[in-house]
């Protein structure tokens, strides 16, 4: 007899709000109901994530006139929970220097640059597809706006560019951050395959401080999106480098990857040339935290792939993100990693249905039936499961499944979509994504949160991560948990959403 001891949740079946949201837009296939997305157009990269006076700012890379990529603006969404967005008009538009890429925002609480004191100062990317179609390799240049009014309007700066091209083809995705010992600002720009660091007192002049990652961590693509974050591990600073990479990830295509290590406001020196990953799964990409969260340290990334994000079947719009987390470090085996797990905000949308005691489990035990009428929104959480093989299966009466699992014998998580529903639109759509087992120890726990067509999957407190979207015909409402054997669960506990009061 195995024992298991854990806590299981299930939010299902109520919807929380994005904003106003037409009749028409609750019963879109696909749409998530708690993960953000675009009214309508195309969705990829977040940027310019920034917090100010009690609320969150999502700004992102938006074709507010096609669900195709195509001239990008910054579209924005608010949000003062994580949880409840409302989708603003769009902040920043292209004009005569070129479309807007992606980049940061900042608050300016010194008034460095000049535009006023607590200006919120965003940082992006221009690019001309004028100068790229001309074949010069200054086609990106680094421009900035400000707004005096929390976001609601932006005024581009006279001056932009203000850091120009030096003549190199990828130049772009500014994350800028203030750095306090030196008194100045701080960006992180993604160049070529590595990372340039520029310096500025007042967010308009730039000077270059350093490079880094031309011959460490993965470079099976360009590198783009990064992000330089600071952690505090019992009074030592320790500097955690993002940088998003595509193609070339552990399951192909898009995805996150990082470096641990110091930063003395020049140069960023890895305690270690381990190529580690931040998510594991195809669909986390292009992630960013936060800027002016204090301690807190709040991600957010773009839940698709770019081998397939243009040809996905939603119709109206195209892309979430992922669910927010909160990102900490944690020493494995003498090494600092990541470990992201939920935004404490996201449990605070549950509520408990009922509870069960001593369910024994003989070789399979069915938590919840499929029944064809949920919207598919669930979170499970799973504790102190000894390492043998199990794995949960998320069904619809279509027969079309994801399973999630471990297999102990190759110490990998898994996520099999192979038998989803719709998986024909990319050849390489259909497959079993795996993930290795980071953390050492003789159980483990699991947190899954799946929103009608996608799955989070935490594991070990977030060592591990895995992110995987699918399009099931009809919402995946059962769920079957598997394990050889005979398994005795202390305790499951049913969640089901709080119905939120805001208007729909």
């Amino acid at each position: 007899m195995r024992y298991l001891n854990y806590l299981m949740t299930l939010a299902a079946a109520l919807i929380l709000t994005q904003g106003t949201i037409t009749a028409q837009q609750k019963t879109e296939p696909h749409r998530p109901q708690l993960h953000f997305t675009p009214k309508k157009g195309w969705m990829n990269d977040p940027n310019g994530m920034v917090f100010f006076n009690g609320k969150y700012h999502l700004f992102f890379q938006h074709n507010p006139n096609a669900t195709v990529w195509g001239p990008m603006h910054w579209g924005h969404a608010t949000t003062t929970d994580l949880v409840h967005w409302n989708e603003q008009p769009i902040a920043l538009y292209p004009d005569s220097l070129g479309t807007i890429f992606s980049g940061s925002a900042v608050i300016d609480v010194n008034n460095t640059a000049g535009f006023g004191k607590n200006a919120m100062v965003a940082i992006y990317t221009n690019h001309s597809h004028e100068g790229e179609k001309a074949g010069t390799d200054k086609f990106q240049n680094q421009s900035i706006a400000y707004s005096l009014d929390e976001g609601k309007s932006w005024t581009k700066y006279k001056g932009n560019p203000v850091l120009r091209n030096p003549g190199i083809r990828d130049f772009r995705d500014p994350k800028v951050s203030w750095y306090a010992p030196g008194k100045k600002w701080i960006m992180t720009l993604a160049t070529l395959d590595h990372i340039t660091f520029y310096s500025s007192p007042d967010l308009k002049s730039w000077k270059e401080e350093s490079r880094f990652g031309k011959t460490l961590g993965a470079h099976g693509g360009v590198w783009e999106c990064p992000d330089l974050v600071s952690f505090n591990d019992n009074g030592k600073p320790v500097w955690v480098l993002i940088v998003n990479l595509n193609p070339g990830g552990p399951n192909g295509g898009s995805a996150t990857q990082y470096f641990t290590g110091s930063f003395n406001g020049n140069a960023f020196t890895p305690y270690d040339t381990t190529t580690k990953w931040l998510d594991y799964g195809p669909d986390e990409y292009a992630g960013i935290t936060w800027s002016n969260t204090g301690n807190r340290k709040l991600f957010l990334g773009w839940m698709s792939n770019w081998q397939y994000a243009n040809v996905v079947p939603t119709k109206n719009w195209r892309s979430a993100m992922t669910l927010p987390r909160e990102l900490g470090i944690k020493k494995i085996n003498g090494r600092y990693m990541v470990v992201s797990t939920l935004a404490k905000e996201v449990a605070s949308v549950t509520r408990p249905l009922k509870t069960h005691s001593s369910v024994q489990v003989n070789g399979h035990y069915e938590v919840v039936r499929a029944s064809g009428d949920a919207d598919g929104l669930f979170r499970l959480d799973l504790g102190e499961l000894p390492l043998t093989d199990f794995s949960i299966a998320f069904t619809n009466t279509k027969d079309e499944e994801v399973t999630v699992g471990f297999d102990k014998t190759a110490n990998q998580f898994y996520i099999d979509r192979t038998r989803s529903g719709a998986t024909d639109f990319e050849k390489g759509f259909a497959k079993r994504h795996v993930a290795p087992r980071l953390a050492t120890g003789n159980s483990i726990n699991l947190t899954l949160a799946g929103d009608a067509a996608s799955l989070e999957l935490f594991a070990d407190n977030g060592v591990t991560v895995m992110t995987s979207i699918f399009f099931p015909s009809e919402p995946l409402s059962g769920i079957t948990i598997k394990a050889p054997g005979s398994l005795q669960i202390k305790k499951l506990k049913y969640s089901t959403l709080i119905p939120n009061p805001q208007k729909r």
